[in-house]
């Protein structure tokens, strides 16, 4: 066993690069895996607050007629449940927390290629998100917009949408910095011999990620801004009583949201790419084409926003264009799925709590991808838009994908920094209680909107109550395996079973380093002599 196994990074005893103890070690630590870290139990504690939001909506939504809050609630909890999920913890939670523990190692370096830049993203992000939650106690109270910060609502509403969306705008300048540093950590700093066709797939999907991060946040910040101008200012730029023209801002706002879609998805895929060969004990089929895929996504995805605008009055040439090109997004798609399929055929199958998680990814992806399908069709889009369909498609794909890729990531990669492991059989059932209650809520939803209930409305019909009460009973059950998920998982951190150097039999260079790694991660420069899934040499560089 290492000497190091018994430490643990919450101490201070390593990765310690600044000379201080304490919280101060980690805040203004440049470590890229203390930054990790940062990240992983920031975005964490968020999500934790927006699922508690998403259950209290649920409770409302369990009967007709008022439950335990009242319609102005309802709106406002709603926005803040989605704006959390979807800016503070979804889109950094890949990149930010284990793009930072994981890439630098898996391609041999000993840090990113700006490592203060690289807390400053950090910062950005803790100061965007306190900016956020500002919002929510001054002003006009919490933002009731939804997420999505729709023009002219967004433009007239007395709450505090300004500042709400100026903490978006920070939390979007953290995304960038962060995509800028691994863009160039990943040309820049590879391992002697890691070659482009030697790039552990983690690696491409964060690398197609970054680039996303790079060219499309500018357009959310602006257009963010451009509300802020609006408000303040009076100047007409969205709303049509000043001249302005609402449809201009959905424009701005899905040329960022939709690809901000696959910065939350693509660095699942990778997560996806690495489980399934270690725990099917045969390398990844298809390797260059998963490779290929992520960046055909990245870049077919950054040109599909108008499908979600068949309902707002745009032409019938433009309505063919963009479903035809969500069509095309689907195939990369589709081509990862089958790879995906095609490792696991005649391997030699463990399961074990990462691989189900990814078996859990690619049903539930599927079902959030075929459904999107529907949505990507003129003719069916307008009969399901803005019903809870809609809802039930997103998060089939948001938390279905990336939230059960997340929990998949959790427990592959955190025992090794950590140095040691939770306990199995918890995990296995906080999966089966996380799978189950899951469909039940979000597949309700589906069969709701198809049935023409309508989302984001805090009462309904009669008719719609027997499915929403079988969607809130759902949730609790959702509810109960997050937290036994959770706290097995901190738990195993704190006091499990220490773990080795390679606890699952992984070919990449982070298993070939003690578990805690050391703090420059390599006592000496790798020379990566094969691929990353050839098991035969599993343990070496």
């Amino acid at each position: 066993m290492n000497p190091s196994d018994n430490l643990h990074p919450a101490s201070g005893s390593f990765w310690n690069d600044t000379g201080k103890s304490g919280i101060s070690s980690w805040i203004f630590s440049t470590d890229h895996k203390r930054i990790g870290l940062l990240y992983f139990w920031s975005v964490l504690s968020f999500f934790l607050v927006a699922v508690v939001l998403g259950l209290l909506l649920r409770i409302e939504l369990m009967a007709p007629g008022r439950t335990i809050m009242g319609p102005e609630t309802y709106n406002a909890l709603f926005t803040v449940h989605g704006a959390v999920m979807v800016f503070l913890f979804i889109i950094p939670g890949f990149p930010g927390a284990f793009g930072n523990l994981v890439m630098p190692i898996q391609i041999g370096a000993r840090d990113v290629s700006f490592p203060r830049l690289n807390l400053f993203s950090w910062w950005l992000y803790m100061i965007g998100a306190a900016v956020i939650i500002i919002a929510l106690f001054t002003g006009g109270g919490p933002p009731d917009t939804g997420w999505t910060f729709y023009v002219p609502f967004s433009a007239r509403t007395g709450t505090n949408v300004s500042v709400a969306v100026f903490g978006v705008f920070i939390v979007g300048f953290s995304s960038i910095v962060t995509g800028v540093n691994f863009v160039t950590t990943i040309h820049r700093l590879r391992a002697p011999g890691m070659s482009w066709d030697r790039l552990p797939l983690f690696v491409w999907s964060l690398y197609a990620t970054a680039w996303v991060q790079i060219l499309a946040t500018p357009i959310l910040g602006i257009t963010l801004v451009l509300i802020i101008a609006e408000r303040v200012l009076g100047v007409g730029l969205f709303d049509p009583m000043k001249g302005g023209d609402p449809v201009m801002y959905q424009h701005l706002f899905w040329i960022y949201s939709h690809p901000a879609v696959y910065i939350m998805i693509l660095p699942a895929m990778g997560v996806i790419s690495e489980i399934i060969p270690v725990f099917s004990r045969k390398p990844v089929f298809g390797y260059k084409m998963i490779a290929f895929s992520s960046i055909a996504i990245a870049a077919a995805g950054s040109l599909v926003w108008g499908h979600h605008m068949f309902t707002s009055g745009i032409s019938d040439r433009a309505i063919l264009i963009f479903s035809f090109l969500t069509f095309v997004v689907a195939i990369p798609s589709a081509i990862k799925v089958f790879n995906w399929v095609s490792t696991l055929y005649r391997g030699s199958i463990s399961l074990e709590a990462p691989m189900l998680y990814a078996l859990s990814f690619i049903l539930l992806f599927s079902i959030g991808g075929l459904t999107g399908l529907i949505l990507g069709a003129a003719a069916t889009d307008i009969h399901v838009h803005d019903t809870h369909f809609v809802v039930g498609h997103f998060h089939y794909v948001i938390f279905g994908g990336s939230g059960f890729a997340l929990f998949g990531a959790m427990h592959y990669w955190l025992p090794k920094f950590y140095g040691r492991k939770y306990a199995e059989k918890p995990a296995l059932i906080a999966w089966a209680l996380l799978f189950v209650g899951f469909n039940i809520t979000y597949f309700s939803m589906m069969v709701l909107g198809m049935k023409g209930m309508p989302r984001r409305y805090y009462d309904y019909l009669p008719e719609f109550a027997p499915l929403n009460l079988v969607s809130t009973m759902g949730s609790w059950i959702l509810a109960v395996g997050l937290v036994l998920m959770l706290v097995n998982l901190i738990r195993g951190l704190r006091s499990g079973e220490p773990v080795g150097n390679n606890p699952w039999g992984g070919a990449t260079l982070e298993w070939t380093i003690p578990s805690p790694p050391p703090t420059e991660n390599f006592s000496e420069e790798p020379v990566v002599t094969h691929g990353p899934y050839d098991f035969s040499k599993a343990g070496k560089p």
